[in-house]
């Protein structure tokens, strides 16, 4: 699935700047497909060098290389943003876009290292090169599921907003009554802690620094233990069904198809899926497939 916002601010046709925008964002040419391949395996190259200059031991040994190397980094990835910046129309319009943004956050770390001299902002300095770490999100936009996938998010966010507000209703009376019934444990000190012991418990994590000691608060912390089960899995049926009815907008209704039932497709609406081949409507609530 290509983004429409590539061709919307692609730049006018016969002008100098059509090739590089081809090259860049475009992956349909064998030049734009070696560009995106030779810019993935820099960017994985690049976070690489960050990770491996974080052991104290190898940045000790290999500070120099490691140096060299993360400016070359930052150069190539300066004048892939810059290229970008001079070749699309709405030059701001780029530059504030989410992709824009992370390019810009890619190479930013390292200049500002250079301004901010001082024994006493070294610290600063070093935190400044956890950023660059973002690099890695570049990565994002050279995957073309990737935009299905963030469509499908975007329609299902509202559900999985009320979810999360029901999820943590719960975590809320449940890690109350818990601070109640361990009230002599010296774990449970506060509501809140009572609440933090809910969310791990809930969720399946389960760190073992909060425990429970009263026969009452571990059948309430089994009972915790189950719910957590089946509430897991509903954030993943909601992105999935967004998934598919991304998917069957953007590829047809063959999506949907099931070659030995001869079925036409599955109501949104009532869930019918025992439709004719040439169904148009469901035969039972009258939604159009």
């Amino acid at each position: 699935m290509k983004s429409k916002y590539r061709y919307e601010n692609a730049p006018e046709k016969g002008s100098w700047k059509e090739p590089i925008y081809s090259i860049i964002f475009e992956a349909d040419t064998a030049a734009g497909k070696s560009f995106d391949l030779g810019l993935i395996l820099v960017i994985v190259a690049s976070v690489l060098v960050v990770m491996l200059d974080s052991v104290q031991s190898l940045s000790t040994t290999y500070h120099n290389t490691f140096h060299f190397m993360e400016w070359a980094f930052t150069i190539l990835f300066t004048i892939e943003y810059l290229l970008r910046i001079a070749c699309v129309r709405e030059k701001k319009k780029y530059a504030l876009s989410f992709f824009g943004i992370i390019d810009l956050i890619a190479v930013l770390p390292t200049y500002l290292t250079m301004f901010l001299p001082g024994g006493q902002f070294l610290l600063v300095i070093r935190s400044l090169r956890l950023l660059r770490i973002f690099r890695i999100l570049k990565l994002v936009q050279y995957l073309s599921e990737a935009e299905l996938l963030m469509e499908a998010f975007r329609e299902s966010q509202r559900k999985i907003v009320v979810f999360l507000f029901a999820v943590l209703n719960i975590v809320i009376i449940l890690g109350s009554l818990m601070y109640v019934v361990e009230n002599e444990n010296p774990d449970f000190t506060s509501i809140p802690e009572s609440i933090y012991w809910a969310i791990t418990t809930i969720t399946t994590v389960g760190y073992g620094d909060i425990v429970p000691t009263t026969p009452l608060g571990h059948v309430i912390a089994s009972i915790i233990m189950i719910t957590g089960f089946s509430i897991i899995a509903v954030p993943t049926g909601i992105v999935t069904h967004s998934i598919i009815r991304v998917s069957s907008r953007t590829t047809g209704p063959q999506v949907f198809e099931q070659e030995d039932s001869g079925s036409s497709g599955t109501c949104n609406n009532c869930g019918l899926d025992t439709h004719d081949s040439d169904a148009s409507y469901c035969k039972r609530c009258g939604t159009k497939l």
